[in-house]
């Protein structure tokens, strides 16, 4: 079949727009052309989100590309270590099984630090045997977020085994080393890192450019480090990539990569640059299979009509019109349940804190960030019981084992905001056990128990009111349409913002909370722990 397009081409790569029209045959391009014909639409490369964990989106692969595709997203470059740290390879597999299922462009990399730490418990191991195995496989084109930087420097022999693994494949690796700077970025790019989504600062980023490391910039959920990190778009604009990283599936609605785009150019960015960003050097770094609109590239591209906006009016994907006007054209297909959880119901006596020394260590939620701050505080207290205060603004905050029966691990969270009941979630950074904040025990026992009964998911619980959003798949996805999830996840989220909380995405910060690998002060099942020092440390300090 051969269909025609015509329109003014926005040439990225020779950095020029001109009219002109594009001959489709099948699947592939078969010539771009310049002509005289008037048609306004614009004809360019669609987007690739350069880092994202489809996982956190809380919708299968098959749904996360019924959405994507609306905003012109034709493909992404996705970590499966979210659903790897619950099933493993297995869960791995899943993925790329169920994103064959429709026409999207998924490019999945191999797991690098499953579990990421030693310091938590997580559902399943991935070796250096098997990430040898996985890169073997076509759809596994890089080695993922090797979030391990200590091991990098310190010559671990693991990690350096996987690194040489990457090497031997021939595929990048990509890097994740928050607030890394200096002579330790120096090195641990050295080793063959080739990219980090996690720069929080402008002189961070521009730290790692120096030593030939690409950056992502990162406009998620909860991580927002795209006001931070803009001018390096026009500075080095063949060094960067957008990415989302983890986005919610009521933002994924709302927009995608082109939303970023339109903000680049609304911010000063040469408009060239912006999509050099978005659709051409992710193509070329991971060497992906998606087309850049040129003569016997796949037929992936857009058409928009408005360079104000960047609303999508149409996308294909090899050549088939996969979504138009806001509508998805992939159709559902059947998904698989697939999980581990052996969770037991809990109590709210297991909630109960004894209050052992005046202070107490408080995880400070940055709204925004992934990083967190440790402040040392006056311990709220009731008849002698470590307790929740409001007015302080100081919430109970526990991690529980959700692999096996354990005692939950407690803490004290702050900037939650909550002023009565309590939110949970079975997705939890990196291991994905169950993550409770709340006011009183019993709101967070209730608010865990639904977790359990439900194998997984997201719950809150405001006195006699509970919601749930059940995650069946790996406790980390939906099975079901992604716009009813994506509805009922705007749902649960104003209920916790009429809990009280000020957070702009009040699960997505919780998810984060048990994150080892970035400071300062994070929970593990195990304990509270020291993210800069990478150790555990006690709750009370007298």
């Amino acid at each position: 079949m051969t269909q025609k397009f015509s329109g003014r081409i926005i040439d990225i790569l020779n950095k020029r727009t001109y009219a002109g029209s594009v001959v489709v045959e099948n699947d592939r391009i078969l010539s771009v052309t310049e002509d005289s014909n008037d048609n306004p639409q614009y004809i360019l490369p669609g987007f690739v989100d350069a880092h994202v964990h489809i996982e956190s989106s809380m919708l299968v692969p098959s749904e996360f590309a019924r959405l994507a595709v609306v905003h012109g997203t034709v493909g992404t470059v996705s970590d499966p270590h979210e659903i790897g740290n619950v099933l493993g390879v297995d869960g791995v597999l899943y993925m790329i099984e169920n994103g064959r299922q429709v026409n999207f462009k998924f490019n999945f990399g191999a797991p690098s630090c499953v579990p990421a730490t030693v310091f938590e418990t997580a559902g399943a191991e991935i070796t250096a045997g098997q990430i040898d195995e996985l890169l073997h496989m076509p759809e596994i084109r890089y080695l993922s977020e090797m979030m391990n930087w200590p091991g990098v420097l310190f010559n671990d022999p693991v990690v350096h085994e996987k690194i040489a693994i990457s090497k031997k494949h021939g595929k990048p690796i990509d890097g994740h080393a928050p607030g890394l700077r200096g002579e330790r970025a120096r090195d641990y790019i050295a080793a063959g890192m080739s990219t980090d989504h996690e720069c929080f600062t402008l002189p961070e980023a521009i730290d790692k450019l120096k030593y030939g490391m690409k950056i992502a910039i990162r406009e998620g959920s909860a991580a927002k480090n795209f006001e931070a990190l803009y001018p390096i778009l026009n500075d080095y604009p063949e060094m960067v990539m957008l990415c989302s990283d983890d986005k919610h599936p009521d933002n994924l609605v709302e927009g995608h990569i082109n939303e970023l785009v339109r903000r680049s150019i609304d911010k000063g960015v040469d408009m060239y640059h912006a999509l050099q960003a978005a659709c051409i050097n992710p193509v070329r770094h991971y060497k992906l299979d998606v087309g850049m609109l040129r003569p016997g590239d796949p037929a992936d591209f857009i058409l928009v009509d408005d360079l104000k906006t960047w609303k999508v009016k149409a996308t294909y994907i090899n050549g088939e019109k996969v979504a138009e006007n806001g509508k998805t054209f992939i159709p559902r297909v059947e998904n698989k349940i697939v999980n581990q959880f052996a969770c037991e119901p809990v109590h709210v006596a297991d909630f109960q804190i004894k209050k052992e020394a005046a202070r107490v260590h408080v995880i400070e939620a940055l709204d925004g960030q992934l990083i967190t701050n440790d402040l040392l505080m006056d311990c709220p207290e009731k008849d002698g019981w470590a307790v929740s205060s409001t007015t302080a603004d100081i919430l109970k905050f526990s991690v529980i084992n959700r692999y096996r029966p354990a005692k939950p691990a407690m803490a004290f969270i702050k900037n939650f905001g909550l002023k009565r009941g309590a939110i949970a979630s079975t997705v939890g950074h990196d291991s994905h056990n169950i993550l409770v904040v709340g006011v009183d025990d019993e709101s967070m026992a209730r608010a865990v128990n639904l977790l359990v009964e439900a194998r997984g998911g997201v719950s809150a619980v405001d006195g006699e009111r509970e919601m749930l959003v059940p995650l069946p798949v790996a406790g980390l996805m939906s099975e079901r349409d992604g716009y009813e999830v994506a509805e009922a996840y705007s749902a649960i989220d104003r209920m916790s913002k009429e809990m009280g909380s000020t957070l702009q995405s009040p699960f997505m910060s919780l998810s984060f909370m048990a994150l080892l690998v970035i400071p300062s002060l994070k929970l593990s099942d195990l304990g509270l722990f020291d993210g800069e020092k990478f150790e555990f440390k006690p709750l009370f300090e007298a």
